[in-house]
């Protein structure tokens, strides 16, 4: 797609009044539970998927998504409910089944002019998904909004925006898939698992782990200052196959590894990067966090078709000198035993650090990594054929970096992050010695 930057155009979008779309039938009603690994990540995931067929126009695409996603409600009825606080002070989903909301919508052009789709956009690309205004905290967002957008060309896309409270990708995908399966009339893959109590906490509860992920660093190198005094860019970086291949054998050269998976490298390579970018003092401590799918962690496993967050945070902390003067294998190393420390004690154990303290992990000198490269948001069908183009439209915040697959073989991965102005520059010339 062309670059958005090289024309005098402006994404003009004009909506229709949102409704409400309640489950088809009748779907259970009251307070609906949500664990402790649901409650430190109430933010709003925008997502879009942009669809074109040459055999069927966009005419009806938003009734079509419309009637299966009153469908597919029934099934996953807490989307159609809205966020509350419990008596004990946490979120919990009130399922009333007034509906997720929907908006219509028509766009000015074409779907190739909306521009360079891989990299986030929150500017253009947020015409695309239905925000609300004047929300004044994440209780008065929905749970699901759904906008369809259509094009003069015959595209459409679809822009959700879905509280992540609700749900990991991996449950999304299979909610988005269902609801995709539900608009061509097919019966449900998987029928959703929706109870969450496999999750609770231990009574009394019991922490066996250190759970420095919600370590609070304190920021000498003044970094904030970077982020108040300069523009914030949004970047896409490629790393194709063999760019990768490259990083795995620089993180295995000096012998200290025997092996090396491509996320290791690429994490360990970005937190690097980063860091060195922001220009952090050598003494400055910081962290690596990101997400680990628990579901085969935990004893039992999580039951197929669950419907929740089943990931949880790990992390990898050292000073900034250490990670910078150390060769990539030391990062490598620290990623490794990250990922190591997942067992199914350790799930209980932050399941139960929560209970205890309530504690937000903190993000100051914090890289956060999000790979969606497992997730299967390119195999969506509503009728129209997979999609042309999927992914998000920004990124929740400024300490977040996305691994997004890329390219038709989906070897090659996207990372997109967002730095200022001049950090941007240092990082960019840190990928281009690859």
């Amino acid at each position: 797609m062309a670059d958005i930057s090289d024309q005098a155009f402006e994404l003009i979008v004009k909506k229709e009044e949102p409704t409400l779309v309640p489950p088809e039938s009748e779907t259970e009603k009251g307070l609906y539970y949500l664990s402790n690994l649901d409650q430190n990540i109430a933010v709003i995931v925008r997502t879009m998927y942009c669809f074109k067929s040459d055999s069927k126009g966009n005419e009806e695409a938003a009734e079509v998504i419309k009637k299966a996603l009153s469908k597919i409600l029934v099934h996953y009825y807490p989307f159609a409910g809205k966020l509350t606080i419990s008596t004990e002070g946490k979120l919990i989903i009130d399922c009333t089944g007034d509906g997720a909301m929907f908006v219509e919508a028509e766009a000015n052009c074409e779907m190739e002019k909306i521009g360079d789709t891989t990299k986030p956009d929150p500017k253009t690309l947020g015409n695309l998904v239905h925000d609300i205004p004047g929300a004044k905290n994440i209780l008065e967002i929905p749970l699901l909004t759904v906008q369809v957008t259509k094009f003069t060309c015959g595209g459409f896309a679809l822009g959700l925006c879905i509280n992540h409270c609700t749900s990991d990708g991996i449950s999304v995908m299979e909610f988005i898939n269902s609801w995709g399966d539900t608009a061509r009339g097919l019966q449900l893959k998987v029928v959703p698992f929706l109870d969450r109590n496999i999750l609770k906490p231990r009574n009394p509860p019991k922490i066996e782990f250190s759970h420095d992920e919600f370590f609070q660093i304190e920021d000498i190198s003044e970094n904030y200052k970077l982020y108040e005094e300069e523009e914030l860019l949004y970047s896409a970086f490629c790393f194709n196959p063999e760019k990768l291949e490259k990083l795995k054998k620089m993180a295995m050269e000096d012998g200290v590894l025997e092996n090396c998976t491509t996320f290791k490298a690429l994490s360990a390579f970005v937190w690097r990067a980063r860091t060195k970018a922001l220009r952090m003092r050598p003494d400055q401590k910081t962290k690596l966090l990101f997400a680990v799918d628990g579901r085969s962690k935990l004893e039992p496993p999580v039951p197929e078709g669950f419907f929740g967050n089943a990931i949880l945070l790990t992390h990898a902390m050292c000073s900034a000198g250490e990670l910078l003067e150390n060769p990539l294998s030391f990062a490598v190393g620290l990623v490794d035993k990250a990922v190591k420390m997942v067992t199914s004690s350790y799930m209980r154990s932050v399941v139960d650090y929560f209970e205890v303290t309530r504690a937000r992990p903190s993000l100051a000198a914090t890289l956060l990594i999000t790979a969606w490269s497992k997730l299967s948001f390119h195999t969506t069908d509503f009728g129209w054929g997979e999609p042309v183009f999927s992914g998000p439209v920004g990124l929740p915040e400024k300490e977040v970096s996305l691994f997004l697959p890329h390219g038709e073989d989906r070897k090659s991965i996207h990372v997109l992050l967002g730095l200022p102005a001049s950090a941007m520059e240092i990082f960019e010339d840190l990928t281009r010695q690859i």
